[in-house]
């Protein structure tokens, strides 16, 4: 068996949510249908309701079903921005974190050049911390034109924990509703909805033990938010199409299960991860260790390997039986460097040699271990051939060809 070192990518189903996914696929019943099957499937969206509301720290009417982070981080950006330019044309102002992720940064660059939106991209720190003085002064200027601000609870790449109550605290002293992308967060630190400030907050249940393709938006009672999609009705008229009845009760099954455990779990992830650290470290003492130190999440280990790229080094490690991640985009599959490591001030040669270790319920540490012993000779091969590659690059630029 592999090592699995990528569970900020997804974890592996948990036992509840196994539990409650079987059952449930083994019964019928649309849960908008008024017959007996159907009014059993409304109980358990219902139930489940309940219990996902109790693990984030909301109300039951506040959740509202989705198929995972990217539409809810869509339903959010764009339902605040049409909702709150349709009550006043001047609010055309997005201001979004510069480490977004990709279901936010494109939702926000979409808006940009379809819907006259105007982005301000808020700088962070070379931990990856927002800057909230530049998020004062962007709300100082002209607060009236701000549609929203959008803000990740937890970075996905680097792990790095922002001060989202203090975000929402200065919004709201100008009364512009925040949206924060908590895939990262929910289900690795504690977090309340209804502490938190937040207009609306997106979640997804394959990163917590629950299955791919079930996710939830929290959106305030008060909070207004035009529909991106049209049907049923469903969801508050937020979301229409028919639930996942099954995917529903798993993924609230994995919700109740991993809060329930979270202060132990965490406490123990954490420890695997400083041990994970101190191991690379011993390994590859060139390699730096990316993210704030502290402000992390606790399975969130994210190092820069100088001299190789991320690729060659993944799938080093890869047939070594270790899977982890770049933690970088890759688009039409041509390898970019990380849009979060550039904006925490990385050179792109730096960036390029990103790799992310995530650990979860089932990492042991044995899994650091394994990890640990086939990184040397993974590095020294990914090295090698970065600097092949270099060479081969230099040497056909000299000779007119082009690489």
């Amino acid at each position: 068996m592999p090592v699995y070192l990528d569970h900020a990518a997804t974890t592996p189903l948990s036992a509840p949510a196994l539990a409650a996914l079987t059952t449930e696929l083994s019964r019928s019943g649309n849960p908008s249908s008024l017959h007996g099957s159907g009014r059993r499937a409304r109980r358990v969206v219902e139930d489940s309701r309940e219990l996902l509301a109790a693990a984030a720290g909301a109300h039951p009417s506040e959740v509202i079903f989705t198929s995972g982070g990217t539409e809810g981080d869509n339903l959010a950006v764009k339902g605040l921005y049409w909702a709150r330019r349709a009550a006043d044309p001047r609010r055309r102002r997005i201001l979004c974190s510069a480490v977004e992720h990709p279901a936010v940064q494109d939702t926000v660059e979409w808006l940009a050049r379809h819907e006259e939106a105007l982005v301000t991209w808020l700088p962070v720190d070379a931990d990856g911390i927002l800057s909230l003085d530049a998020l004062q002064a962007e709300l100082d200027d002209d607060p009236d034109s701000i549609a929203l601000i959008t803000v990740m609870w937890a970075n996905n790449e680097v792990g790095s924990i922002q001060p989202i109550e203090a975000v929402t605290a200065a919004a709201a002293r100008q009364g512009i509703p925040v949206h924060s992308d908590a895939v990262q967060a929910f289900g690795s630190l504690p977090v309340s909805f209804a502490r938190s400030g937040l207009a609306t907050m997106a979640v997804s249940g394959h990163k917590i033990g629950g299955p791919v393709g079930v996710g939830a938006l929290f959106v305030g009672r008060a909070v207004a938010l035009t529909p991106v999609q049209h049907g049923g009705g469903q969801e508050r008229d937020i979301r229409s199409g028919t639930l996942d009845t099954a995917g529903i009760a798993a993924f609230a099954a994995a919700a109740g299960h991993v809060t329930g455990t979270l202060a132990e779990e965490a406490t123990r992830i954490a420890a695997l991860r400083d041990h994970l650290i101190d191991v690379v470290g011993a390994a590859v003492p060139e390699a730096v260790l990316r993210g704030h130190r502290t402000l992390r999440l606790p399975g969130n280990a994210h190092f820069t390997f100088p001299g190789c790229e991320g690729d060659s080094l993944l799938f080093l490690l890869d047939l070594a039986g270790v899977e982890c991640s770049t933690g970088s985009a890759c688009t039409a599959g041509v390898p970019r460097p990380s849009h979060v490591l550039l904006a925490m001030g990385l050179t792109e040669a730096e960036a390029r040699g990103a790799q992310r270790f995530s650990l979860g319920h089932t990492s042991t540490t044995a899994d650091v271990d394994a990890l640990g012993a086939s990184l040397p000779e993974a590095y020294h091969r990914a090295r090698q051939a970065g600097m092949a590659g270099h060479a081969s690059t230099i040497q056909t630029a000299g000779t007119g060809f082009r690489s």
